[in-house]
């Protein structure tokens, strides 16, 4: 299994790439199907309504989500890479107040959220714990076509079907470096005497040419720098009922403010690097575009670290972006291969723990790290997220999650300088590391995975 660059990071809209993303690509797939008429049930009529089911932690934590607002649009034609705010608030408000819906491509249909669109808080479906099941029927009621999907973290979206099929241990042949394990990708690298961004690059270029690859990357950054800065600007209270203040702005005029007046201890850089975060998981809070790294609800450790670097370390270059992301993309695809990065699967250990390790690498190769003190970075940054829950107050994506990305990427940048304070060797590996978070993952209650009904969710008064 082949795992691009550009299927770590996705540029998206907020709150979550399982919930918000994955059901509005899964919607969106739905609607290809009808189109087709590829999943037509033999003998039913044309298309009059659409239903849909929300099964486990998409039911749990759906409202929170706002899953029942993806589905919703995803049926009505956006997707989440070309999201249009203003567009999609009109279609919004005329879908739940006329139970009318206008796909493109197919005629106006009956769809009322309010009895169409079912959250169904029984078991999950066996699949995965992030299960939708889309339906249309005829203008008589019957079953003209009906697909289940299942979100399973970072945006990716699997039919029924394709759950099935796939199989995460095959092995590319038509790249060069076919690493599936981190053992593999440090020697491979170090056997051709490249570094891992190196092999990552090769790797893509099997699929792509060099001027898309990096005008790829450069948009991805542009639009987590773009992120960085709109949190940073913006105040207010974030959606959802908690109330929460956005801190971002107060923080960093603060910050500014303390700049050259020798009033800061050495230990404010990490109130840098965390509101970079901060800033980032703001903006997903309040369904702003984000770029999922590899979720997110994860989404500002990364930027956060990548920022730090430009803005804080001496000799820093932006022509290290590139070499940045890419290692830090090999790394998030090893997990994912061998574990998880979905919250409702493994808890916030396979989405701020997988996000630390990947910003680790990231800055460990861009300060010279060799492949091995890279492996090294990411493997502390995640072994120190082992057993993190995914606990989300009321659902929704604010707290513990946005504190939670700030220190995700101050742990990200003290493994980075532990990792270049050693040569590479070391006792626990990357790999073993990974295996003992899916173990783990397969050991936690449901009520830690998402689904809002154990930990800090249940324990913060009137919430």
């Amino acid at each position: 299994m082949f795992l691009s660059v550009f299927d770590i990071f996705k540029v998206g809209i907020g709150p979550s790439s399982s919930h918000t993303m994955g059901p509005m690509v899964a919607a969106a797939r739905f609607l290809d199907l009808i189109r087709s008429g590829a999943g037509r049930v033999p003998g039913s009529g044309d298309v009059a309504r659409f239903g849909c089911r929300l099964h486990g932690s998409l039911a749990f934590t759906g409202k929170g989500h706002a899953t029942d607002r993806a589905v919703l649009l995803g049926l009505a034609g956006f997707t989440p890479d070309a999201f249009d705010p203003d567009a999609a608030d009109a279609v919004f408000t005329g879908v739940t107040t006329s139970g009318r819906i206008n796909p493109p491509g197919l005629p106006e249909l009956a769809f009322d959220p309010d009895a169409d669109l079912i959250f169904d808080y029984g078991p999950p479906l066996e699949g995965h714990t992030n299960g939708l099941v889309l339906s249309a029927y005829d203008a008589d009621g019957n079953l003209h076509a009906r697909e289940t999907y299942y979100s399973v973290g970072g945006g990716f979206v699997l039919t029924e079907r394709e759950r099935a099929a796939q199989d995460p241990t095959d092995i590319p042949k038509d790249v060069p470096y076919p690493f599936r394990k981190a053992v593999d990708m440090v020697t491979m690298a170090e056997k051709a005497g490249k570094s891992i961004a190196d092999i990552k690059r090769a790797n893509e270029l099997t699929h792509m040419s060099a001027s898309d690859l990096s005008t790829g990357l450069t948009k991805i950054w542009s639009v987590m720098n773009g992120c960085i800065d709109r949190g940073l600007d913006t105040g207010g209270t974030l959606p959802g009922g908690l109330n929460m203040r956005r801190r971002a702005k107060g923080i960093h005029q603060a910050l500014l403010a303390e700049r050259g007046q020798n009033l800061s201890a050495p230990h404010t850089i990490n109130d840098w690097i965390s509101v970079y975060a901060i800033a980032v998981n703001e903006e997903n809070a309040a369904g702003g575009q984000v770029v999922t790294a590899p979720t997110n609800g994860a989404a500002g450790v990364l930027p956060a670290t990548l920022r730090y670097y430009l803005d804080h370390v001496p000799g820093a270059s932006v022509s290290r972006v590139e070499d940045f992301l890419l290692t830090a993309a090999a790394v998030g695809g090893i997990i994912k291969m061998n574990a998880s990065i979905s919250g409702a699967e493994v808890g916030c250990q396979g989405e701020v723990g997988s996000a630390s390790a990947m910003a680790a690498a990231g800055l460990c190769a861009v300060l010279g790290g060799s492949p091995a003190q890279v492996e090294n970075a990411a493997e502390i940054a995640l072994e120190h997220h082992l057993g993190m829950t995914c606990d989300p107050i009321k659902g929704l994506v604010q707290a513990p999650c946005i504190e939670r990305n700030g220190l995700g990427a101050i742990k990200a940048v003290s493994a980075a300088s532990l990792a270049l304070r050693g040569d590479g060797k070391h006792l626990v590996s990357l790999d073993a590391c990974v295996e003992t978070m899916r173990q783990t993952g397969v050991d936690m209650s449901a009520k830690y995975k998402e689904t809002s009904l154990g930990g800090l969710a249940v324990n913060v008064p009137d919430c």
